[in-house]
């Protein structure tokens, strides 16, 4: 097979201008987006990347999460395909970079083998994964995590977002359940670009992450039983404040997270009082830990001194505690040979780059369990991510998506 030479390279204003078309639908309320898994502005979006991909040449396979599957043919009709892709729904006030960058590169990667008339011997498809943020679902990442046995299709037709709404009505709704059994498909090799949503590359002034780990996740759900009562007329050592007891089990985390440096992190993101009212001491709060660590031992470790030092806590005031564990990954180290064919292309195409450690969870940390797998990354202005202020550059943007081409276009192998 002969060896893509450095001269080929994708359209970078194609790849912008598509990122910033597809934006309009479910614009956020300070530049951002809000598209999030199931909503109409969901199908919507889902619906102009099924058209630029027809007119791309692909055709569409759906799944029962549905996930989308565009296929460029391969010349071997008994050659596995290569899978490129993410996903396209945001978080509440999300960036318009997060996950859309790698759908629309790999879209983008075929547009130019289009352009160019290369064919290769594996087809290559471009896939859009259902609910990897996990803002209105929890966990993040399920419908990769269905696809790869990680959990069953009536677990997640079962989950509820915070009005009640379940899952599989929310995707029938919207008219994307598809015929396909999750999992079915066969792959040769699975790559995914993705915004680095931290800020080492661009502090280190490199354009190119070459992501060699993910780390691991604990999502843990706490619920926290006290008694509502009048914060005016209640006294101090009469009450039974759940609030409190999640101010003390938070600052905990924070001290276990410490402790555990480096290569650890935790904090809470979300947290819902009940009855929420100024002058009602919470009867129950809900909140959520999230712990994260490349080390098994260490993710572990942490989990286990949380559960135990905030079941103590909670215990001193009174206050019912119970957790559920709702997200977890195993920490990931991606495929040796991938990765090496990542960092290969951006030497071809005299790219700066660095190896890097993911510190959010994404699909391909599932699809590595079941076939082989490799990210790329680069850099975001502050490593600032979930959040409407995110921002790339097209030349970022432009440098991953050759790089993307090039590992690609290897593990697709062309013809010719």
């Amino acid at each position: 097979m002969p060896a893509p030479g450095e001269n080929l390279r994708i359209n970078p204003d194609r790849l912008w201008n598509s990122i910033h078309e597809l934006a309009e639908i479910g614009p956020g309320i300070a530049g951002g987006s809000n598209r999030q898994t199931l909503t109409d502005d969901d199908a919507k979006g889902r619906a102009l990347f099924q058209k630029w991909c027809e007119a791309a040449g692909m055709s569409m396979g759906v799944d029962q999460m549905g996930t989308m599957f565009m296929t460029r043919p391969g010349t071997d009709p008994d050659a596995l395909p290569v899978y490129v892709g993410s996903h396209l729904d945001t978080q509440p006030t999300g960036g318009r970079y997060d996950g859309v960058l790698g759908v629309l590169a790999a879209l983008e990667v075929v547009r130019s083998l289009n352009d160019l008339n290369i064919q290769t011997r594996h087809p290559i498809v471009v896939t859009n994964w259902t609910n990897e943020e996990g803002a209105r679902y929890a966990p993040a990442m399920m419908a990769s995590g269905v696809f790869a046995g990680q959990f069953s299709l009536d677990y997640a037709y079962g989950r509820k977002d915070s009005d009640g709404k379940a899952f599989g009505d929310e995707l029938k709704r919207i008219g994307w359940v598809g015929d396909e059994q999750v999992g079915a498909r066969k792959m040769h090799a699975y790559l995914e670009y993705h915004i680095e949503q931290g800020p080492i590359l661009e502090a280190e002034g490199k354009q190119i992450g070459v992501v060699t780990h993910g780390q691991g996740l604990w999502w843990l759900e706490f619920t926290l039983t006290g008694k509502e009562a009048h914060t005016g007329s209640t006294p101090m050592n009469m009450r039974v404040n759940a609030g409190l007891a999640m101010a003390r089990i938070m600052e905990m985390v924070q001290a276990v997270a410490m402790d555990a440096q480096p290569g650890a992190v935790g904090g809470v993101g979300q947290v819902k009082f009940s009855p929420n009212s100024r002058n009602v001491l919470p009867g129950t709060v809900v909140f959520t830990v999230d712990i994260r660590s490349p080390d098994q031992a260490k993710l572990d470790g942490m989990r286990a001194r949380i559960e135990a030092e905030a079941a103590k806590i909670a215990a001193a005031l009174g206050v019912g505690c119970a957790v559920e564990a709702v997200g977890h990954f195993d920490p990931v180290a991606f495929d040796p040979t991938l990765v090496a064919r990542v960092r290969k292309a951006a030497e071809t195409l005299g790219y700066s780059h660095m190896d890097i450690i993911s510190g959010a969870g994404h699909d391909a940390c599932w699809m590595n369990r079941i076939a082989p797998s490799v990210m790329i990354m680069c850099p975001c202005v502050d490593g600032l991510s979930h959040n409407e202020a995110e921002n790339i550059s097209k030349e970022w943007a432009g440098a991953g998506a050759d790089v993307l081409l090039h590992a690609v276009l290897e593990t697709a192998e062309i013809v010719g």
